[in-house]
């Protein structure tokens, strides 16, 4: 019974990492549609793919950002309750399990072990979600700066 209690206080602590984290990317997804519809509205472009690229480059960067904040709100978690024997490798051990990596060579303490599968889950979601917000907003760029694929009829 009292490894059922443990892995539930585990699991609970997890989905609340997970649910900061989920926050936090929600934050930066909304700085970053309106920073691009602020930025859409107010451009003249000469340059319809120049300005593409400094949108897609712009919102790689915000995101990749946010993903490090992320990771480093999961290092804490695991510096918090003990779960790194050695709180340099927490962010290491971190970044790993969130991109789901999972080399192996640094484990979180048997207690806290459920925490990395927990981890890996919240990155595929993570990164699912700014894969789908790239793709929004490039296709949002391309349409207002009139940039089609060859063959493409415009409405």
């Amino acid at each position: 019974m009292i490894g059922a209690q443990t892995m539930s206080g585990e699991l609970l602590y997890g989905i609340m990492v997970s649910l900061l984290t989920v926050a936090m990317h929600a934050l930066a997804s909304v700085f970053l549609v309106r920073a691009m519809l602020a930025l859409s509205r107010r451009v003249r472009v000469r340059h319809p793919m120049r300005s593409l690229l400094l949108g897609m480059m712009l919102t790689g960067a915000i995101l990749t950002f946010a993903h490090l904040l992320e990771v480093a709100v999961w290092a804490s978690a695991y510096v918090l309750v003990g779960g790194v024997t050695n709180d340099l490798d927490s962010y290491y051990l971190a970044f790993v399990n969130f991109t789901t990596l999972g080399y192996g060579d640094l484990l979180p303490t048997h207690r806290w072990r459920l925490l990395g599968p927990i981890t890996a889950a919240n990155g595929m979601l993570l990164f699912g979600w700014s894969t789908a917000l790239m793709f929004a907003i490039m296709a949002r760029l391309s349409d207002t700066l009139g940039i089609h694929a060859v063959g493409e009829k415009r409405k």
